[in-house]
């Protein structure tokens, strides 16, 4: 009896295993072809084309060899995603004895997915799941579309506009969502690697889908970035002088309407203008900002710029509708430390002479920050006290004026204060109502500018210190200047390399009357340079 038992189960074990080697060539998964794309057209709003595919019985699923999406045809006739495979995970038994459908997962592997952001402000993914149906979908209202899981795998994002032609690869980009639904709140994970060698972590929910707008679908989310390269993001215009590295910690919060986000990032190689250097000092930023999804503008309602233990405060309000964003922006930087503020000054372009550096004293400034982040116009006073150009010596660079004035040498320029109107564009620096105040040498004044390539042009006025006798060349060259015991003279070269020499034609502006013979030959000597 036993052993009939057994005989029985083994053949029953033994038949089973036979249907299901025989099945996939009984049962032909190309025909469920035209019910899969039928459902993911009807739940995307979008053409879908699905390859030849292959009934995997062990495994309960059917693998098509290719899925095609076609993108919105306002931003290009091109796929929107193409990926290798598509694996749909199906209940068996209703695939066996009724030939329907019924979808557990759907993993599609190996996927590029085209991202584009016109300058209006629309993502080319926003109409996905709208109400609006491709020609080739069935009629009625949209059917609901669920199952427990949706994955990608090991997929590429390319970011891009249509007017646009460079492209920006996120790598490695794998997802998870589950229950997925276009009605309900879906959880889900994602990573991926970003242009530049970064890496990008994101986990929370979202939905319900908002069908006439799924840039507006309720959401909440962790972010991490680590060594995000800005220039390469994609988010910006190309040839932006906006550059340097960012990690971040955040987390953002909505209903589809107002978005919250606040957080923390650190920004290290900071580039903010053309032809300005890497700041060698880290960036920090602690802020919250509440943003309109519909108008795609926000405001900072917290910004805390912090430069080693000094903080600055921003505020203001920024708009992400063209390529790229947008600020009106207030900064106030209060009694900072020099030497807090010194690693940042190559990034505006302001670069010291070589071998030189600033050290102790403050820094005081009230900045406006207007217009596109990569092309940002910087503007407003800034103050300077007690502070030392150590490594280079003002007085010095005008060669026989310390000697003849009675001026001690020295390797440093002690600067009293420094006061100026700045104005800092991709063009170069502005710096107008120039006013030092150098106890070695005197009061300077003037005005000038800081090309993008960090040429000087500057147009000075020394009013010398009356500590020193001046005597022979210097009374003779106060006729020149505009008073006593002044001095006009210019600065050319580069922030690198500083040239003073005389501003001859300036002096006998000012003073026509003055003998024009041995003109040359006096400030030649005082500024140790031929005429």
């Amino acid at each position: 009896m036993k052993n009939k038992i057994v005989i029985i189960i083994v053949a029953l074990v033994g038949v089973t295993l036979l249907a299901l080697v025989l099945l996939p060539a009984l049962l032909d998964a190309n025909k469920f072809r035209p019910m899969i794309e039928s459902h993911m057209r009807t739940a995307l709003g979008r053409e879908v084309q699905i390859g030849r595919r292959k009934l995997s019985v062990l495994s309960g699923g059917i693998r098509a060899e290719e899925l095609v999406i076609a993108d919105d045809p306002v931003f290009s006739h091109s796929p929107f995603l193409r990926a290798k495979s598509l694996t749909v995970g199906a209940d068996l038994l209703p695939l066996i004895f009724s030939g329907s459908i019924q979808v557990r997962s759907l993993t599609i592997e190996e996927p590029q997915i085209a991202l584009q952001h016109s300058t209006s402000g629309k993502w080319n993914f926003s109409s996905l799941g709208s109400t609006s149906k491709p020609s080739s979908a069935p009629s009625g209202p949209p059917s609901e579309f669920s199952m427990h899981k949706l994955k990608i795998v090991n997929g590429r994002i390319i970011m891009g506009s249509p007017n646009n032609s460079a492209q920006h690869n996120y790598e490695q980009v794998n997802a998870e969502v589950t229950d997925v639904s276009l009605s309900t709140v879906m959880p889900f994970i994602a990573s991926g690697k970003t242009p530049g060698g970064g890496s990008l972590k994101i986990a929370g929910w979202t939905g319900p889908l908002n069908r006439a707008d799924a840039a507006q679908t309720p959401l909440a989310a962790d972010i991490h970035i680590e060594h995000m390269d800005l220039a390469s993001t994609g988010f910006l215009e190309r040839g932006s002088a906006l550059a340097g590295l960012l990690d971040s910690s955040c987390t953002i919060k909505s209903d589809g309407k107002p978005l919250h986000g606040q957080g923390s990032a650190r920004a290290q190689k900071l580039r903010l203008v053309k032809g300005g250097g890497p700041a060698r000092q880290p960036l920090a930023f602690d802020y919250a900002s509440d943003y309109d999804l519909k108008k795609q503008s926000g405001t900072v309602t917290k910004g805390d710029l912090r430069v080693g233990s000094s903080v600055a405060k921003i505020a203001g309000n920024y708009d992400i509708h063209g390529q790229s964003p947008v600020v009106h922006m207030r900064l106030n930087a209060e009694n900072m430390p020099i030497s807090a503020v010194e690693g940042l000054l190559p990034a505006f372009g302001v670069m010291l002479p070589a071998g030189s550096s600033l050290q102790g004293g403050t820094a005081t400034a009230k900045l406006a920050l207007d217009g596109p982040i990569d092309r940002l116009l910087t503007s407003g006073p800034i103050n300077i006290n007690n502070a030392r150009l150590a490594g280079f010596n003002v007085a010095s660079k005008l060669s026989a004026l310390a000697a003849l004035a009675g001026i001690q040498g020295g390797a440093d320029t002690m600067i009293e204060n420094l006061s100026s109107r700045l104005r800092v564009s991709p063009e170069g620096i502005r710096a107008d109502d120039l006013k030092i105040a150098i106890p070695a040498l005197g009061n300077v004044t003037g005005s000038g500018s800081i090309a993008a390539n960090n040429a000087l042009n500057f147009k000075m006025l020394a009013t010398l210190t009356n500590r020193a006798n001046l005597l022979g060349g210097i009374s003779t060259m106060a006729n020149l200047g505009q008073g006593k015991n002044t001095l006009p003279f210019l600065v050319q070269g580069t922030t690198a390399n500083p040239v003073f020499v005389p501003d001859v034609m300036g002096g006998m502006k000012q003073n026509m009357t003055a003998p024009p013979q041995g003109v040359g030959d006096i400030l030649g000597g005082i500024f140790g340079k031929k005429q």
